[in-house]
């Protein structure tokens, strides 16, 4: 049995374990029986309001995003040739924070709830059309980062500007909470709103999958066994785009897990970038369920938020690829 034939079963079953010992983990641990009763609905039922309206919801929401941000990350990964690639690359997560940052910024929030990750959806989904666009009229690799690198920046200039002239320290606090990203208080139907959007992106990257395989030839090489070049572009930029987007709009701002797990997943694999999304889906989601555990762990009067957390893990481990990258290009 090969290495990558055992990493996805060993992955799943791992990602079900930490999503079930999470629904034991919080301020007031519970046990077990009370945990098992309250999944099955037989139990008290403020442990079944406890487990079921925050703790697993909770779980889910930190696997699914860090799912979404793991298998983009890898398929940019696949189409930049570069392990440093990962979903804020292109500007989606940025521009997705910026729309949901507006929201907040207006009191559009105020109409309902559902407004700020519809309005990060909304976001992602500009940045993405934007880049889909870009991807179809240029023929460098090159022109595309950069063009992703200028929308990131305009869209952290612009959500700067909201914060400094943010209308009163509540709308403040709300916009710099957003931006620090945090799955807490989650519920199903935020998960619901996001999910057909994160599917919908890992569907299109999972059908292109193979086009990732065959551009680690390089580019004329893969154009010369008849890839398209630019439709591979597109939709690679198009499923990342919408799995990043709902994932910003369900826990808003996280990073560095695209980057992470698919350089973890890589040597497993044999390099193929096709044979790495799902894996480092699983890997990425696993990550940030444990991480979210360790939040809800730590004694602090103030709980950490998901996104410092993530930060504080990734850019270690993102300078570390970095100096190995430079070690073996020198």
């Amino acid at each position: 049995m090969t290495r990558s034939t055992w990493l996805n079963p060993v992955l799943v079953v791992l990602s079900l374990l930490a999503v079930f010992v999470a629904c034991f983990l919080g301020s007031t641990p519970l046990s077990l029986t009370r945990v098992l009763a309250a999944l099955s609905g037989t139990g008290d039922v403020g442990d079944q309001i406890v487990v079921w309206s925050i703790r697993l919801p909770r779980a889910l929401a930190a696997f699914l995003v860090g799912a979404a941000l793991g298998i983009s990350g890898a398929a940019l990964q696949g189409l930049l040739r570069n392990p440093l690639a990962e979903p804020g690359v292109l500007g989606v997560s940025a521009s997705a924070s910026l729309f949901a940052t507006f929201s907040i910024y207006f009191g559009i929030v105020a109409i309902s709830p559902w407004m700020l990750p519809v309005f990060a959806i909304i976001g992602a989904l500009a940045a993405t059309a934007l880049l889909a666009l870009a991807a179809i009229r240029t023929q460098s690799v090159v022109t595309l980062i950069l063009i992703g690198v200028g929308l990131s920046s305009f869209a952290g200039a612009l959500m700067s500007l909201m914060m400094n002239l943010a209308p009163n320290p509540f709308s403040l606090s709300d916009m710099i909470n957003w931006m620090l990203g945090s799955v807490a208080n989650r519920s199903f139907r935020e998960i619901w709103l996001a999910l057909p959007f994160m599917a919908a992106g890992v569907l299109i990257l999972w059908i292109t999958r193979r086009g990732l395989s065959a551009l680690t030839l390089g580019e004329e090489a893969a154009s010369g066994l008849g890839l398209d070049l630019r439709r591979q572009r597109v939709f690679t930029v198009l499923g990342a785009g919408l799995a990043t987007g709902a994932s910003v709009g369900l826990a808003g701002a996280i990073g560095f897990v695209g980057i992470v797990a698919p350089h973890i997943v890589r040597p497993f694999v044999g390099h193929d970038p096709a044979r790495s999304l799902i894996p480092s889906a699983l890997l990425a989601g696993l990550i940030l369920v444990l991480a979210d555990i360790g939040v809800r762990l730590l004694p602090s009067t103030n709980e950490l938020k998901l996104g410092v957390v993530a930060a504080l893990i990734g850019a270690p481990a993102f300078i570390w690829i970095a100096m190995q990258r430079r070690a073996v290009h020198d």
